[in-house]
């Protein structure tokens, strides 16, 4: 396999990578992001798809996961020193392995009669990968998130996807507005104000799931377009994680069609 030596923080390939691991407006003018460790690169070559390089540092080279990875990627290796890995890795701990890829474009357009998931401004990026790795889970192939929810091809969401992402269809910076009014089934939204119980609800057909911001909830107009669910709280708490909540209502629907 080829290696190259990168010494120098001030490389151009270092501050390349540095740009899509930090900044969402250069991931977009360059069309790639980074996978960040050897789980999420195992999963990305697993679905055949490419990777541009690959940065990682002498000790990692000969792990035994670092090999599985090699034995299906041919191009560059770049090898960091540990302290320059170290000051470009957001995990700490994993092994190293910082993968550029392109990034992919939506290969359909969006059904509107496929069970979807919404994502409203949401803002925190565990939230946002944890919610795609529960809808993978559950079967939704259709995630669509509005101008302002978190980036889902940033390296935090990917991490927290956990690989989900290589098996769904995303839309990003979409207006609620151009697309609800399309959808040709029902479309439930999380609210714990005038809601019916998500328990009441028949979810053997195929839906559309709006999941709001962390703490506003979902829109008016959301609110205004969509049945309002909530889910029962006998223990009192306020509101649940934005993940936990809509995690509980997927795989409702999943039982309801077992």
């Amino acid at each position: 396999m080829p290696t190259i030596f990168l010494e120098s923080r001030d490389n151009p390939k270092l501050k390349h990578l540095r740009g899509l691991i930090e900044q969402n407006t250069y991931r977009k003018k360059q069309g790639q992001t980074v996978l960040e460790g050897t789980h999420l690169t195992l999963a990305w070559l697993e679905k055949n798809r490419q990777i541009k390089s690959i940065f990682t540092t002498e000790h990692a080279l000969s792990h035994p996961d670092f090999e599985k990875i090699t034995d299906q990627y041919t191009g560059i290796i770049f090898v960091l020193s540990e302290s320059l890995y170290k000051d470009l890795s957001t995990l700490g701990t994993s092994i190293a392995c910082l993968a550029v890829i392109d990034l992919p474009n939506s290969r359909q357009a969006l059904n509107f009669t496929e069970d979807t998931l919404i994502l409203e401004n949401i803002q925190d990026p565990g939230n946002v990968g944890t919610l795609l790795r529960s809808a993978a889970a559950a079967g939704i192939e259709q995630i669509v998130c509005t101008k302002g929810s978190a980036s889902l091809w940033s390296p935090r969401v990917l991490r927290a996807g956990m690989g989900a992402h290589f098996s769904l269809y995303t839309y990003e910076n979409i207006e609620l507005e151009d697309i609800l009014k399309e959808f040709k089934i029902p479309v439930y939204v999380t609210s714990s104000h005038e809601s019916e119980s998500l328990y009441s609800k028949s979810l053997r057909k195929q839906c559309v799931w709006i999941l709001g911001n962390e703490g506003q909830g979902a829109s008016d107009y959301a609110l205004a377009h969509a049945e309002a669910v909530s889910i029962p709280q006998p223990g009192g708490q306020e509101s649940l994680n934005v993940a936990i909540a809509g995690s509980v209502c997927f795989f409702e629907m999943v039982r309801q069609r077992l």
